[in-house]
């Protein structure tokens, strides 16, 4: 894809940005976008953001606010509050070592990623996590929108 296809379609999917998102890193994508502020916060409290800032390659499947807010408010902050458990499931939405494309997907129905079964029919799913958005391309990976937190066991 040529790079004005690709600012067009950051356009379409955050707005207008003075920076394409591949020009940032994962963290910085997900904060100038804008619809990423929980996960941005629990990224923080967990202590992974130098992490997620740092070479990758890392592919993320990021929940919206809208996905954190399907989860009752004082079970978010009591995961908010435990370092442990939120950094578990944090990680349970990273791939790392590797930029998982949507085009690499294809292949994988029924395949587990952290846990999750992959399901291709109908839409991609991971678990109960639609893709919403995907190949949001950063300089160290890609982020996939998901609509639903990933919960692991």
């Amino acid at each position: 894809m040529n790079i004005r296809a690709l600012a067009l379609g950051l356009v379409v999917l955050f707005g207008a940005t003075s920076v394409r998102a591949a020009d940032k890193d994962i963290v910085d994508t997900a904060v100038a976008a804008g619809s990423f502020k929980t996960l941005v916060t629990a990224c923080k409290a967990a202590d992974l953001v130098e992490t997620l800032k740092g070479e990758g390659p890392f592919t993320v499947f990021a929940p919206t606010d809208a996905a954190f807010a399907k989860i009752p408010a004082a079970d978010l902050k009591a995961l908010i509050n435990d370092k442990e458990k939120l950094k578990k499931v944090l990680l349970a939405h990273v791939v790392v070592g590797k930029s998982v494309m949507a085009k690499d997907v294809v292949g994988l129905d029924g395949e587990k990623v952290n846990g999750f079964t992959v399901k291709t029919k109908g839409g991609v799913m991971l678990g109960d996590a639609k893709v919403v958005k995907t190949d949001i391309k950063c300089s160290n990976g890609v982020i996939h929108v998901i609509d639903t937190v990933l919960m692991p066991e």
